[in-house]
């Protein structure tokens, strides 16, 4: 310890004014530069301006189901209204189906990995596997893409159109004004995709067992592309990552499908007379009050469908209001539950269709989970203003559209013997997957952000959201994303890009685009802003731009404005750098305030001293024969007294000293504080609040938190200085791994061992020996197929 004469607020000044100088980094600089600026369509404070507008545009189509041929044909009027200050002379619209054409960008502009990824693929688990070859090889032979047959005008004129890839172009005949609106009809079909095999985000499951198919039909009719005042026409090509970016209309659908079949839709179903059965009807109508799900076709049901084929067929009819999009699925396997849920603003039947290959965990748990996360939802958003939310099992793995999802996590079924099973990972995919999709009917498909741009808007938000609702589930729910400690892997690889990066540039997908951000907002909730400031400022951002159109700056302006904090910095690091959170503890010096007394200062210094180490000759030299010892004539005054003797002298300095201090000043002396000057580095670059974990002599621990600013003037190493009652005995930085800090080696003091397990293996012995390999006696077809280990079955 060192002692500090009286005024020790001088030191800290002077301390402050010795800190060299170096090139400044200001990690706190406003985001001025980097943001738009606000006008009137979008204010400073993130909120919509008093000018904002937004386009919309309705739609009223009828399309078939060719179930033999696994083809879509459709016919539809688009009604589009220019709401913007903008005179139109054209218009884009989406075919995101063509992104299955052979020649389609998404194709032709794919890579595989490097050469030597390919050299060094020595086991199954870095090799490329059978169905990925066979993707690679079908989607090259696969006649996919829509077909465009006619594009008229709303008298029934041809009108000119343009196809560039994965848009289409329809030039105007007449300029469309601000407040105008035209009509104009489009006909087409297209070939399925098998999902399974080509994947993507929509297509059909075939199953060999019954020889039926499930459809999941999504991206199917050419829509109109966004035109907003950021970018004029969102119409980025449809490459895959970059999701979707529409806008909000009515929606009339008529669909036709084998008679057999049962159909999910968006929308409310107008005909339920003419498809479904007087039980059915019954059970619906039992469900919207029911404690639990009801069955609305049941196992029993969905089998004996399966082993039938109708000729007949039936058209399903649907309305959906104020939505940005419109999917379905279809099929005869269809079991259905739902069960109504009406609470505050929502007033909403959560459904879920799936094949008798999902249960039982999709009749335990699917149904469970919608209900789940509209309640969840709700508290940090807004009530689900939809009169249907949907979850469908099929072939694909996990992907929204309004009011219905598709979602994928299945039991598995053994071979041998038919026993169903689930691993724990198979039943919370299945749990989150639905929270997650159906959570996407808040972010962004109400939430209407532009997906092609940025997916962070949409994926990053929901998952965070979705965290929030698993973690409402249950206790120790195995929460995949949004706990700091488990993006720290990602933070310290190098194959990174900003959270501010266009969709189709991203580096790791999942971590960047849904884990990063997710963390990140758990981070500003949990350490920097608090749950309170935080849910306040993300539900105002929710209720601002629901049913618009939010950009990047919108959310950031939106939590400074409702929080109250300057966030800027925060922005900056977490969603416009790589940079990563390392803080290191490098020193501690203990100081105390010197009392003046002498009494205590040399007793003090004495004990300072007497800690010192003993060298290596005065141990040597214990118990040697002293000539002052065997003649104690030699010793004096100086034999009984050293350099922390208290003298008269100093008594009276010190009752000097006393009597010309004020009382304040005396009772100051009198506290008896422990001062510690402890030195951080920020070593990762990303400025982060410090959780400090203080421990004093006898036990006693507490949290002491320093706000993110502490950096502000030295962004790379500062000096802080803590006051305790008592001795300090350890500090660790972030103890709770809350800040997602990479490195927490260097987060203590004293420093902490890191515990590990060495892996010790048998020397393996006898490989390669080409001559035993081949004299092993040749196993039958069947016991190959069998999987008979021992060999019980050879070859004759």
């Amino acid at each position: 310890m060192i002692r500090l004469p009286f005024g020790f607020a001088a030191l800290c000044l002077a301390l402050s004014a010795a800190v060299a100088a170096e090139p400044f980094d200001d990690k706190f600089r406003q985001l001025d530069e980097l943001l738009p600026t606000p006008n009137t369509v979008r204010n400073a404070a993130g909120a919509p301006g008093h000018a904002y507008w937004q386009q919309r545009a309705d739609y009223s189509i009828r399309a078939t189901l060719d179930e033999p041929g696994r083809a879509i044909s459709g016919a539809g009027t688009i009604t589009y209204h220019n709401n913007s200050p903008d005179t139109l002379r054209y218009l884009w619209l989406q075919l995101d189906q063509n992104i299955f054409r052979a020649d389609s960008d998404a194709r032709t502009s794919g890579t595989v990995q490097s050469r030597d990824a390919w050299a060094r693929a020595k086991s199954d688990e870095d090799g490329l596997k059978f169905d990925g070859l066979r993707r690679i090889f079908d989607s090259a032979s696969f006649d996919g893409g829509f077909n465009i047959t006619a594009v008229k005008g709303a008298g029934g004129q041809p009108l000119r159109h343009m196809i560039n890839k994965t848009m289409m172009r329809i030039d105007l005949p007449q300029p469309l004004g601000p407040g105008a609106k035209t009509s104009f009809s489009v006909e087409w079909n297209f070939k399925i995709n098998d999902a399974k095999v080509l994947g993507g985000r929509s297509g059909y499951e075939s199953f060999k067992d019954d020889k039926n198919d499930l459809f999941e039909i999504a991206q199917w009719f050419p829509r109109m592309a966004a035109y907003y005042d950021v970018t004029g026409w969102q119409h980025k090509q449809f490459l895959g990552a970059g999701e979707f970016t529409l806008e909000f209309g009515d929606y009339d659908v008529r669909i036709t499908v084998p008679a057999d079949h049962i159909v999910a839709s968006t929308g409310e179903l107008q005909n339920p007379d003419a498809v479904l059965s007087a039980a059915q009807r019954e059970r619906l109508r039992q469900a919207r009050g029911a404690s639990k799900p009801v069955i609305i076709v049941s196992q029993k049901e969905a089998e004996a469908a399966e082993k039938s084929r109708s000729t007949a067929t039936k058209t399903w009819h649907f309305k959906a209001k104020n939505v940005r999009d419109f999917a379905f699925a279809t099929s005869r396997k269809f079991i259905w539950d739902a069960q109504g849920y009406k609470k505050d603003g929502t007033d909403t039947m959560a459904m879920s269709f799936y094949p008798k290959e999902g249960n039982p965990l999709w009749e335990q748990y699917s149904t469970a989970a919608i209900i789940h996360t509209i309640e969840q939802y709700n508290k940090y958003s807004f009530d689900y203003p939809y009169p249907a939310a949907i979850s469908v099992n099929g072939p694909v793995g996990g992907m929204e559209y309004p009011m219905i999802s598709f979602n994928g996590p299945r039991p598995t079924k053994d071979k041998k013997t038919g026993e169903l099973t689930w691993s724990k990972r198979t039943k919370y995919a299945l749990i989150g997957v639905i929270i997650h999709e159906v959570g996407h009917n808040y972010y962004p498909m109400i939430i209407n952000s532009d997906e092609r741009q940025w997916s962070w808007m949409d994926e990053g938000l929901n998952t965070f959201v979705q965290d929030l609702a698993e973690q409402a589930w249950e206790a120790d729910y195995p929460r995949p994303r949004g706990e700091p400690r488990k993006i720290v892997d990602y933070m310290r690889s190098k194959n990174q890009v900003p959270i501010m990066t266009n969709s189709e540039s991203v580096l790791q997908f999942g971590p960047n685009a849904y884990a990063k951000p997710a963390t990140a907002l758990t981070v500003l909730r949990e350490t920097v802003l608090g749950r309170e400031l935080f849910d306040f400022a993300f539900r105002e951002y929710a209720q601002r731009w629901k049913f618009k159109r939010p950009t990047p700056s919108d959310f950031f302006r939106t939590m400074e404005d409702a929080s109250g904090t300057d966030l800027d910095w925060f922005w900056r690091g977490w969603f416009y750098t790589t940079d990563p959170v390392d803080v290191s503890v490098d020193g501690i010096t203990e100081y105390g305030v010197s009392t003046k007394n002498p009494e205590t200062e040399k007793a003090w210094k004495r004990t300072q001293r007497d800690a010192e180490p003993v060298s290596l000759t005065e141990q040597r030299n214990k118990g040697m024969a002293r000539r002052v010892d065997t003649r104690p004539e030699l010793k004096d005054f100086y034999n009984a007294h050293d350099d922390f003797t208290v003298t008269n002298k100093d008594r009276n300095k010190y009752q000097q000293t006393v009597a010309e201090l004020e009382d304040w000043e005396k009772a100051l002396l009198a506290q008896g504080k422990h001062l510690y000057l402890v030195d951080f580095s920020n070593l990762g670059g990303l400025v982060t609040p410090l959780v400090l974990e203080i421990e004093l002599a006898g036990g006693k621990k507490y949290i002491e938190r320093i706000p993110a600013e502490v950096w502000r003037y030295s962004p790379a190493k500062i000096t802080k200085l803590i006051i305790t009652d008592k001795p300090m005995v350890g500090l660790t930085q972030d103890p709770y791994w809350e800040t997602a800090d990479i490195d927490t080696s260097n987060n203590a003091w004293p420093r902490k061992i890191t515990p590990s397990r060495l892996e010790l293996f048998k020397t393996e012995k006898g490989q390669g020996d080409l001559m035993k390999d081949f004299k092993t006696p040749l196993k039958t077809k069947d016991a190959a197929k069998d999987g008979d280990k021992d060999g019980d079955k050879r070859a004759d």
